[in-house]
């Protein structure tokens, strides 16, 4: 069995959002048992023109694959709606992308790891930065918290409430 690394995946969703957030936290607490979980926030479409998505950031221990995470979550995204054959940039029920996998660099089992979003996304940063601050980005060689105060596109998101199995892990007041 290959050794457990350190995951990070994202989640996002426009269509019924915390109907959709609340399926992928079930799945990946089933999955993985205990999630280190970001606040939720509330952002703009990025790349289109549709509702405000809910974005968050999970992390997990696993010592599944790239290949068989990339498999779970295609078919965790299927399962919950996510249509194919729509346009890239459209409205989506779930969205769960790897964001890092230990300190993998490069394309793995089709991945391009660290996700390129991570550096262009207030929606991936933020929640990343927050549970992750010191953790070092494989590649640019700072630290997330540190990416994040140097953040400064024109992206704009806002800490929602949000509970999930009876406790609150999101707060509005941030």
């Amino acid at each position: 069995m290959a050794a457990a690394a350190r995951v990070y995946i994202s989640i996002g969703s426009n269509v019924d959002r915390e109907r959709y957030v609340t399926a992928a936290l079930d799945a990946l607490s089933g999955w993985f048992g205990e999630l280190i979980i970001s606040p939720v926030y509330d952002s703009e479409a990025v790349g289109f023109d549709g509702s405000p998505f809910l974005n968050l950031v999970v992390g997990v221990e696993t010592s599944l694959s790239v290949a068989e995470l990339s498999q779970r979550f295609k078919r965790l995204e299927a399962d919950n709606g996510r249509r194919r054959d729509v346009p890239k940039f459209s409205a989506r029920t779930l969205d769960l992308d790897i964001l890092t996998y230990g300190n993998a660099v490069g394309r793995i089992d089709g991945v391009e790891l660290p996700r390129g979003e991570i550096l262009k996304n207030a929606f991936v940063l933020r929640p990343l930065a927050d549970i992750a601050p010191k953790e070092v980005h494989p590649v640019c060689g700072k630290s997330y918290g540190e990416l994040w105060r140097e953040y400064s596109t024109g992206q704009r998101l806002w800490p929602v409430d949000f509970n999930w199995q009876g406790r609150q892990i999101s707060s509005a007041a941030g």
